[in-house]
């Protein structure tokens, strides 16, 4: 029920979604005696798509997910292991097109591999099935073994988890398949985002890794208040945020997660 839910509520929820459908009952209600509540909820829709679009409001919701947890220590040493989080290829793109084809999120791969090269003796468990309602064949795990290999990652270390279909179940499946034992570091490569919802998820499903964020939206606290040039990506940034926090709050709520803004320690 909490994936159906996040697959229709969450999706209806999310700005650019919800204001095109109060735009869209505004011009329905223009043809009726209800007219003028019509164009009221049509100013209203283009109004707040403008904010969101221009607006700093992405940045905003943004820069404290992203700052939550800092940049990964070397200083410990090696990991023994690397937990990389779906949401960078396109499993049924790559399907139609018989090759690998890597989303916005391509940093959590493009990390992962520097990270194994740098690290010789750590495994790389690559974890991402598919997170449509309705299922298909289409998997991340499948086309990430490829790719790893083709950056030069060996197949025996490659770990590849292929059902999980959202953040819980990554972190549920992968501590079941890598069974860390104590003394064990394992790092968690995701977007710096969703590095707090992922580590408390991580955390309840009993699995303790250390944050390595990548796939930074904000450059620093001068762009909290920067405007944007093309409503896209202002919109893009809103988008991304609502759902985090949207994420963080159904966790939470549910007791999936302990706190509400997950930190470090």
């Amino acid at each position: 029920m909490f994936f159906l839910l996040s697959k229709t509520l969450g999706i209806m929820l999310l700005p650019t979604n919800f204001l095109i459908g109060i735009g869209l009952a505004g011009a329905a209600l223009l043809a009726t005696r209800f007219a003028s509540a019509g164009r009221r909820l049509l100013i209203v829709s283009v109004a707040l798509l403008a904010i969101c679009g221009f607006s700093p409001l992405g940045y905003l919701l943004l820069y404290p997910l992203e700052q939550r947890f800092p940049a990964w220590d070397a200083s410990r040493g090696a990991p023994d292991g690397i937990v990389v989080l779906g949401g960078s290829i396109y499993a049924d793109v790559s399907t139609a097109h018989g090759v690998v084809v890597v989303g916005g999120a391509a940093d959590r791969i493009i990390a992962s591999a520097a990270l194994a090269h740098r690290y010789p003796n750590s495994r790389i468990l690559f974890t991402g099935g598919s997170g449509h309602l309705i299922s298909n064949d289409a998997r991340e795990a499948d086309y990430a073994a490829s790719l790893f290999e083709s950056l030069g990652i060996s197949r025996e270390r490659l770990i590849m988890e292929r059902r999980s279909r959202n953040t819980q179940e990554n972190a549920e499946f992968s501590r079941a398949i890598a069974a860390p034992k104590d003394g064990e570091r394992w790092l968690l490569v995701t977007s710096a985002y969703h590095m707090p919802r992922s580590i408390g998820l991580f955390r309840k499903a009993g699995f303790a890794v250390e944050a390595y964020p990548v796939d930074w939206r904000v450059g620093g606290r001068g762009d909290v208040l920067r405007f944007a040039a093309l409503s896209l990506d202002g919109l893009d940034r809103v988008n991304v945020g609502v759902r985090e926090w949207l994420g963080l709050a159904a966790y939470w709520l549910t007791g999936k997660i302990d706190v509400l803004l997950p930190g470090p320690g």
